[in-house]
């Protein structure tokens, strides 16, 4: 501290230095405003003043005077300078300086005048004081106040008892116990009690504890008593009250004793009122706060053992041994605890209304435990009611309740009663957090609460307030969610099943948002449990409950199991939904029987239920994906399915779970779809499914009440009010459009970047759900939400597709409702303007709107693809194929009579009920009535609809394929954007596809050649299937099952094709560039051809799916066979390609049955389907068969396959186009894998093996016909689709057209070859050898072709050197099986090699030609005929093994023989063959040279024929027959007889070899030497097929 007094001041003390002191003091004297502050400069000041004088600056007599001065200034200066002397006598006394000491003695005498010597004596020490002579001695003083200590507090003042009189006490007791209700005051009862006092020398102490005796026995005389003791409390000393109540505490603190509550509210009243101090008396109170500490943790251990006892697996025998020691302990428990009087003082605190002495104490303890006695928290509850009061029945007391009011406390100085909610804030709010759990002793009070709250929400949500009110509002909202979540929600779980609170808390909950809702449920499943031992016993309770009920859950007992469900859900719903979800994930069988058992459950529990769902749904500990990785995890689809069904049944809220879904979607996980999907199934009836027949199918391009009725697996009558919430929450909460992109962005993000490493069947199902439930969610939306609210939400195409990135299909499948809307609106609001009613009036007004609505969308199109897309179709043929359905394009008019005809029997069998009752007879009769006039009425709506929109097409049809490149780039362009990207999106749409593809044909659309577009749909099937996913197979699949329908339907007879294609532009063969002219006859592709151009694409089906068969990947084999089985119906027809497809499925049974057991059941059901087939199917020759006359007119045109049978030259080359984009791309394929040449190879094998037993069939094919006709109503038509079926892949082409070069250049060389062969074939083929020779012998006794069989011999072992030997083996077996059938088959497949007869010039030019023509219609042509090449190696090939191997087997040395003797006999033959041939050859020349028809087309026929031209041709022995095979004939003998073309021969084998050897060796280079070798042989080789043919057949 600065010293007050400057060494300045001393030095010129007489000066001013005395002045500056005096100023100074009374400065300090006259400053009022800080006392102690103050009083301590003053202390220091003189203290300053005196050391200067003991330290001999000052002189004594100078610093007396000056203290005499300043001793005015202020009452208590003596006082304080005594202390200053203090202090100095102390330091003096202990310097050894003794100056020192006497300047302070000499300072003191001279003050003596200032301080009384009392004050002194008090002050200083004895000696001191002896030195000053103010004592005499010292000794004598110390002695003295000793004594008199003595006497003041060790010697008994109290009045001896002998003293007191009791007459005083009797009086005293009577004074205090006389009626009080008259004018008696408290201060006239005080003197009686003083004068009793002095009267009866009574005890002070003792009376005060008599006044409080008595006050405790007449507590209702608060108003008298209290004055009286506080007015006492003045003659006592302040702590004299306090001691004596503890001292009455004490007295009951033994174990036996129990405090008397008139004890404990006399003291609340006295802490109350201030007359004692809450920390004073505690200390008095037990227990101490540690023995309360420990007894708490004790509860908690417990509680925690408890709950380990009950989530333990007791044996039985442990079981007795547990209950006895429980039974022990409980006898310990029994005997009482002592009197815990905190609580009983705290509870009369509470009953007085003393919240603040309260609250101190409870502070004390740890949570809850005060108010965990009962007492304590009912004390509290009534403290609450009485608050809450006045604000309860202004604004909480619900409508027509009276209820009953409650008083308020009498004393005033209890909490203030609530007027508002602030007031609810400030005081009520922390009663009821000191309460906790324990509000659940007054439901009264619980619900109270929660109507106050529910009170608030609506003003809280009632808009238009100020700023600060707001502000005041959301902090008010904010401790309302947190007395929910700390009193509400755990008071609750300790109600014994109160459904009544339940629902009463539901009224407040409805109110928050679900966000606040299930962030509160989220704590109290997770967090509350575990804040309190009671609800920690609680939890364990319910678990072990919850697992009794759902072991005894079944079907049979749902009600009363149900029942007791409903009870334990309404105190602790999110334990028990907890561990039923968790039951539900391990057994779906639980899950019917649960959904029914929920029906007892209250509205809170079924929004708990939805929040445990999403939680578990969201669990980050489950996998959703099975080990295998392939499949998605049970639990999940379990969970799915639970949702479904239970979000559907019961009225919960959807919105948290859609908000779930859509989040798990923006951060690109779409497992979770599969909730989507089965709540859309379940609540709106709308099922996606690959399932569906073909009348549901029909059913489903109806309108809304035939899809209801017929379209639909399941009845969706009782869906209406599920469906309409599930909209509400959609449009509620703005999910509906965000849902549908974020489906649609997902469906690539599956792929993309969700799939990663994920397998590819998992990647393929999720993309599945992705799409599917896209599908049915645009479904639901556009037949739930109402127009307007549709078009409000979806925006246009191009904002669509451009800024939300949504593919177009998906994008176009969300607008198309949006249009369909929009036409009928504009075409009502024309109507309305104009009152023409003529049909062409309406008919042109729809038009018109169609125009207004649809130009913007033509406009928004444009944007959508490269400008270069619009030169081929128009945007509104883009625009108009993306915009209509199947409703717009056909009217089901079987489906609505067949649905007409269910209800009639409905009302028959209605009527014939006798057991029904009257009334209710007339009420289903009346019902099935008005549906049926529904259906009706639709119909004919439908009908109208339909025939406007035909006129509509009819108008736009000129302006849609613009063509500017070729008719097959638009083609391309066609089935790229359009036809590709729809068919795969639903089944309806696939449907749509093909019947789309029809309408434009039979429009007579310009520059659309239907041909080509048929033949690119099932020319190249291998890559569309590879790509798909499952159900994208399976639509595909429905597509093709379409389009063979129709192909079918033209094929079956020839008055159809010729009226629904005969004079169409789409059949036309010469693509001209100028616009159609009805075209000429001979420009159009006639019946005959047509059929042959239909068992090229049958053929090419089967090689496809020989392809896909022989792959081995998963992905081909499943989808083919998915494919195969939805086109089982028209295809296949013809029985060696149906043998074919047999033998290789068989095959994959056999592989997959252990590998993978999902191929092997889709294997198997194929292969029955297949089998019940196989009567309907017909041998090639009847399937496409021309009269000899034909022949002659047409000839090189019969029979050609690949580029479109029989067509002119023009139009060939762009179906060759086609397929060779295809084969490119096929070859590539073949060089990157050697797997692939195998399949090829062995596809090849498959396919002409079958032939081999179908050639006895040509003689029944006009019978076979007729019965096809007759049959078609039924299984007819399903054989039909099979036929169309065989979409063969690019390879397949191809073999169709090497199918027939290749024969020639084998014959020729057959007999080296087989030489070769010989020697280089493994064991095996000696067995192979030994089966053939046996066969060989069966067929030369049945048929007398046997020189075919020679022939086939050679190519038979290339082709056995070709395949691996297991491909091998199982060839082998299969034809053993064949052959061994009949020897009338064998020589078909031989035969196969000769297909058509043509003179060796015309085949070499036709090869020059068509060579000529592949090369410029496509890049692709090496590539082509390549695979042609290859392909028809193999094929005539395998017919060659089939016949072959009999005689092989047996040994070199005869075959050798035999190959001599042949060759003698074939030269002679083909000398005779070829005047034949020239002869032939003439007439054919004459028939085409008005057409333009390269002779390279007959090859391309007998390719795409090649099994089955030259099955036929082998068998027939009709004349008009012969001559081709004759030509054949000739040719081997030519072949065999020519050195040169042995070596050719020679040179095609060792390809085949190294073909087989390297498979990656580049096709080009073999295709090259093979045309070589054509060509070297083919004048030959025809001459000797001439001759041998001939001489057979003689």
């Amino acid at each position: 501290m600065a010293a007050l007094l400057p060494a300045e001041w001393i030095k010129n003390w007489e000066k001013g230095g005395k002045n500056e002191f005096v100023q100074l003091c009374r400065a300090l004297s006259e400053n009022k405003s800080h006392d102690s502050m103050v009083f301590r400069d003053i202390q220091q000041a003189l203290y300053e003043l005196a050391y200067h004088v003991v330290r001999g600056n000052l002189k004594h007599d100078q610093a007396s005077n000056v203290l005499g001065d300043v001793i005015e200034f202020r009452e208590d200066m003596p006082s304080i300078l005594a202390d200053v002397f203090c202090i100095l006598d102390i330091e003096t006394s202990c310097l050894e300086e003794k100056s020192k000491r006497d300047h302070f003695t000499q300072l003191v005498l001279a003050c003596l005048y200032l301080v009384s010597d009392t004050v002194l004596k008090e002050r200083l020490d004895p000696e001191t004081l002896e030195s000053l002579g103010l004592i005499k001695q010292s000794q004598q003083f110390n002695q003295k106040s000793v004594k008199i200590k003595t006497k003041l507090f060790y010697k008994q003042q109290k009045f001896n008892l002998l003293r007191e009189e009791n007459e005083g006490y009797a009086k005293l007791i009577a004074e205090l116990g006389q009626d009080l209700s008259g004018n008696i005051t408290s201060d006239l009862i005080l003197e009686n009690i003083k004068s009793l006092i002095g009267c009866f020398n009574l005890d002070p102490n003792r009376v005060l504890d008599i006044i409080l005796e008595v006050y405790e026995c007449r507590p209702e005389y608060d108003d008298f008593f209290v004055p009286l003791i506080e007015s006492y409390m003045y003659m006592c000393e302040p702590q004299t009250l306090c001691h004596i109540l503890g001292f009455k505490f004490k007295f009951y603190q033994d174990p036996s004793g129990e405090t008397p509550s008139s004890l404990y509210r006399v003291a609340a009243v006295l802490l109350q009122h201030n007359l004692i101090d809450l920390e004073d008396l505690y200390v008095h109170l037990l227990p101490g706060d540690n023995t309360i500490l420990e007894e708490h943790k004790r509860e908690i251990m417990e509680a925690k053992q408890i709950v380990r006892k009950l989530t333990m697996v007791v044996l039985s025998s442990e079981k007795t041994e547990e209950k006895e020691k429980e039974k022990e302990k409980e006898e310990e428990k029994t005997e009482k605890p002592p009197d815990n009087q905190k609580l009983g003082l705290l509870e009369a605190l509470l009953k007085i209304g003393d919240w603040q002495h309260a609250q101190s104490i409870m502070d004390q303890m740890p949570p809850f435990y005060a108010t965990s006695h009962k007492s304590i928290a009912i004390a509290l509850c009534q403290l609450v009611h009485v608050t809450i009061e006045p604000l309860y029945r202004r604004v909480g007391v619900p409508k027509g309740a009276k209820g009953s009011p409650i008083s308020s406390l009498p004393n005033k100085r209890a909490p203030k009663q609530a007027d508002s909610f602030e007031d609810l804030r400030k005081e009520v709010f922390n009663m009821l957090c000191y309460l906790g759990p324990h509000l659940s002793h007054d439901p009264i009070l619980f619900a109270k609460v929660v109507r106050l709250g529910k009170a608030f929400m609506k003003e809280f949500q009632s808009d238009g307030s100020k700023q600060e009110d707001k502000d005041k509002m959301e902090l008010l909202f904010s401790c309302l969610l947190s007395i929910t979540d700390q009193v509400l929600l755990p008071s609750l779980s300790l109600m014994d099943c109160n459904a009544c609170m339940s629902e009463e808390l539901w009224g407040m909950f409805k109110t928050f948002p679900y966000q606040y809702r299930y962030r509160l449920y989220g704590q109290w499943k997770n967090e509350t449990y575990n804040s309190h031992p009671l609800l920690v016993k609680v939890k364990a309770q319910t678990i072990d409950r919850a697992k009794y009920i759902m072991k005894r859950l079944t079907k049979e007992n749902v009600k009363p199991s149900g029942r007791q469900i409903g009870k334990l859900s309404h105190s602790n719903p999110t334990i028990l939904f907890d561990y039923i979800l968790s039951q539900i994930q391990k057994y779906d069988n639980l899950i019917t029987p649960v959904v029914d058992s929920l029906k007892y459950l209250t509205s809170l529990n079924y929004d708990v239920l939805a929040y445990c769902i999403i939680e578990a749904l969201a669990n980050p500990e489950k996998e959703r994906m099975k080990h295998d990785d392939t499949t998605i995890s049970s639990w999940l689809q379990s969970l799915a399915s639970f949702c479904g069904a239970v979000f559907r049944k019961y009225p919960i809220e959807l919105a948290g779970l859609l908000q779930y879904v859509a989040n798990q979607l923006k951060a690109g996980k779409s497992f979770d779809l599969l909730i989507l999907k089965e709540v859309v199934q379940k609540m709106a009836g709308i099922e996606i499914t690959e399932e569906m027949t073909m009348e549901q199918l029909e059913a489903m391009t109806g309108g809304e009440q035939l899809k209801a009725e017929g379209g639909y697996f399941g009845q969706i009558r009782n869906t209406k009010k599920s469906s309409q919430r599930l909209k509400d929450a959609l449009l509620d909460h703005d999910l509906a459009l965000p849902l549908c992109l974020l489906m649609a962005q997902q469906r690539n993000g599956v792929i993309f970047q969700e799939g990663g490493e994920k397998h590819l069947k998992l990647v393929g199902k999720l993309y599945d759900q992705c799409h599917d439930t896209l599908v049915q969610f645009g479904g639901f939306l556009a037949s739930n939400l109402s127009t307007e609210d549709y078009i409000k939400r979806v925006p246009s195409i191009d904002v669509l597709c451009n800024e939300f990135h949504t593919p177009h299909d998906a994008a176009f499948f969300l607008s198309r409702p949006m249009y369909a809307h929009h036409i009928s609106s504009k075409y009502d609001e024309l109507k309305k303007a104009e009152k023409g009613n003529k049909q062409q009036h309406k008919v042109h007004k729809y038009i018109t709107a169609c125009e207004l609505v649809m130009a913007p969308v033509h406009e928004a199109v444009i944007s959508l693809h490269l400008p270069k897309v619009w030169d081929d179709i128009s945007p509104q043929f883009y625009a108009t194929f993306w915009s209509l359905t199947m409703y717009d394009l056909a009217v089901p008019h079987s489906s609505y009579d067949r649905e007409v005809n269910k209800l009639k029997v409905q009302m028959k069998a209605i009527d014939d009920n006798q057991e029904m009752p009257p009334n209710k007879k007339k009420k289903e009769k009346e019902r099935c009535t008005a549906l049926q006039d529904k259906l009706l009425e639709e119909e004919k709506k439908q009908l109208e609809h339909v025939q406007r929109v035909l006129q509509r097409l009819k108008l736009e049809k000129d302006n849609w394929l613009l063509a500017k490149s070729t008719k097959n780039e638009t083609i391309t362009k066609f089935l790229q954007l359009c036809i590709f990207p729809r068919c795969i999106f639903s089944a309806i749409d696939a449907v749509y596809c093909a019947h789309f593809v029809e309408l434009v044909h039979q429009q007579k659309t310009p520059n659309f050649s239907t041909l080509l577009c048929y033949d690119r749909v099932f020319s190249d099937i291998i890559y569309t299937v590879a790509s798909c996913t499952e159900n994208e197979a399976s639509r595909y699949g429905r597509f093709l099952c379409c389009m063979l329908e129709t192909v079918t339907r033209w094929h079956s007879d020839r008055v159809i094709y010729e009226k629904e294609c005969g004079n169409y532009p789409g059949f036309l063969t010469i693509l001209r560039a100028t616009g159609f002219d009805g075209g000429n006859k001979a420009d159009q592709l006639d019946y005959e051809n047509f059929r042959h151009v239909v068992h090229k694409w049958h053929y090419k089906l089967t090689k496809a799916s020989v392809h896909c068969l022989e792959t081995g990947e998963y992905t081909h084999i499943r989808n083919i066979l998915i494919v195969l089985t939805k086109i089982l119906p028209w295809y296949p027809k013809v029985l060696n390609l149906g043998q074919a497809l047999e033998r290789r499925v068989h095959k994959i049974c056999q592989e997959e049955k252990e590998k993978r057991p999902d191929l092997y059941a889709l294997a198997m059901g194929y292969s029955g389907q297949l089998k019940s087939r196989k009567p309907f199917m017909i041998p090639e020759n009847e399937f496409h068969h021309k009269d000899p006359p034909a022949r002659n007119a047409v000839p090189a045109t019969v029979q050609n396959g690949p580029g479109g049978a029989g067509m002119p030259a023009s139009l060939t080359v762009n179906t060759v186009r086609l397929e060779e984009g295809a084969t490119e791309e096929t070859d590539k394929l073949k060089e990157k894998s050697q797997g692939v040449v195998k399949v090829i190879n062995k596809a090849v094998n498959a396919a002409p093996k079958v032939t081999t037993s179908n050639g006895n069939s040509a003689s029944n094919s006009k019978i076979i016909k007729e019965k096809d006709e007759k049959e078609k109503s039924g299984k007819e038509k399903d054989k039909e689709k099979k036929d169309k079926t065989p979409t063969a892949t690019p390879e397949m082409k191809a073999l169709g057209k090497d199918g027939k070069e290749k024969p020639k250049e084998e014959r020729a060389n057959k007999d080296d070859k087989a030489r070769e062969i010989k020697e280089k074939t493994p064991k095996s083929d000696k067995e192979k050898e030994k089966v053939k020779k046996e066969e060989k012998a069966s067929k030369e006794e049945k048929s007398k072709p046997v020189i075919t069989i020679i022939e086939s011999k050679s190519a038979a072992e290339k082709e056995r050197e070709k395949e691996p030997s297991r491909e091998r083996d199982v060839a082998k077996e299969m034809k053993s099986k064949e052959n061994a059938k009949g020897g009338e088959k064998v020589p078909v497949a031989g035969s196969l090699k000769s297909p058509v007869p043509r003179s060796e010039a015309s085949e070499s030019e036709r090869e020059q030609k068509r060579r000529k023509i592949d090369t410029h219609s496509s890049p692709s042509h090496s590539s082509t005929v390549k695979d042609n090449l290859n392909e028809l190696k193999d094929s005539s090939a395998k017919h060659y093994i089939n016949h072959t191997t009999p005689t092989l087997s047996k040994s070199k040395e005869r075959e050798v023989e035999k190959k001599d003797l042949d060759k003698s006999r074939e030269r002679s033959r083909e000398r005779e063959k070829k005047d034949e041939k020239d002869r032939k050859d003439r007439k054919r020349d004459h028939s085409n040279n008005e057409r333009e028809v390269p002779q390279d087309s007959t090859k391309r026929r007998k390719e795409e024929n090649g099994t089955t031209g030259s099955s036929k041709h082998s068998k027939s022995e009709s004349p008009s027959d012969s001559p081709r095979l004759n030509e054949k004939e000739k040719e081997k003998n030519k072949s065999k007889s020519s050195g040169k073309e042995k070596g050719d021969s020679v040179k095609a084998e060792k390809m085949e070899k190294s073909s087989s050897g390297s498979k990656k060796e580049s096709r080009h280079d073999k295709e090259k030497t093979e045309k070589k070798e054509k060509r070297d042989s083919t004048g030959g080789k025809e001459e000797k097929k001439h001759h041998k043919s001939s001489d057979k057949h003689r």
